[in-house]
């Protein structure tokens, strides 16, 4: 179905992700380690742990690491044992925001995010608040002048459950999260490369941003994703074109 493009904020998270290349390990490793403890360290039967393989893989990360990794999760070595926990609230502009986060220290984590939030014109709300605004989808997003013909038929043939044709060409594939991996390796067979593949927490509507209340919203997630605790942010902002990296 066609309809208005997401591409920018698509582009918008892939460069946010880029720039933060540095604490990338950190957190793969984490993932790994509570995908590994939570579903077995076996990637073939674990669809979360062979995701979270192949991201680190993918970012050079070496085999024995993700192997120690693993091992970790599994109880075959010893080390710090992580809980996932889930915070939520509000950003400038009325901007729902879910952090997601693997710790060691609950008291700390919450102690970091609440400042973060509170530094930059946020507050902290409470379970619920704003989770109902989000559905946990796998997502495909392809940039404007891939072939949409063959997207949609690859896409359909592996169960996907929409796939989202934007005026300008950009395409983004919709699927539940038990399928994301029969979807992630039908487009790889297919020699499709999507330019972003994650399971994501979609919002379902959008909160259409200022550039000041952008620039604001852009400060408390950059803030929110140095923490060393922090796995991921996830807002419904959507921002205005003139900010978005170039095409």
């Amino acid at each position: 179905m066609a309809g208005h493009s997401k591409w920018a904020n698509i582009r918008f998270r892939k460069a946010a992700q880029d720039a933060r290349r540095g604490k990338l390990f950190t957190k793969l490793i984490r993932e790994i380690t509570v995908a590994a403890r939570s579903g077995g360290g076996d990637p073939a039967s674990n669809p979360r742990l062979r995701a979270a393989v192949d991201k680190a893989l993918a970012a050079n990360m070496t085999r024995d690491t993700v192997d120690r990794a693993t091992k970790r999760g599994t109880g075959e070595l010893e080390g710090v044992e992580y809980q996932e926990v889930r915070y939520e609230g509000y950003a400038t502009g009325g901007t729902a925001v879910l952090v997601e986060c693997t710790t060691d220290n609950r008291n700390r984590t919450v102690s970091e995010v609440r400042h973060v939030f509170t530094k930059y014109g946020g507050h902290l709300g409470t379970d619920g608040s704003v989770a109902y605004l989000f559905t946990k989808t796998g997502v495909f997003a392809f940039g404007p002048g891939t072939d949409e013909e063959a997207v949609m038929e690859v896409a359909v043939a592996a169960g996907a459950e929409d796939v989202e044709i934007a005026d300008d060409g950009s395409i983004e594939v919709t699927t539940t999260p038990p399928n994301f991996e029969t979807v992630s390796i039908a487009f790889e067979e297919a020699e499709l490369k999507p330019e972003l593949a994650d399971v994501l927490q979609r919002p379902s509507t959008d909160c259409p941003l200022t550039r000041d209340d952008a620039e604001s919203v852009i400060q408390l997630v950059d803030a929110l994703e140095d923490l060393d605790d922090v796995q991921d942010v996830f807002t419904n902002g959507s921002f205005p074109e003139e900010m978005q990296p170039a095409a």
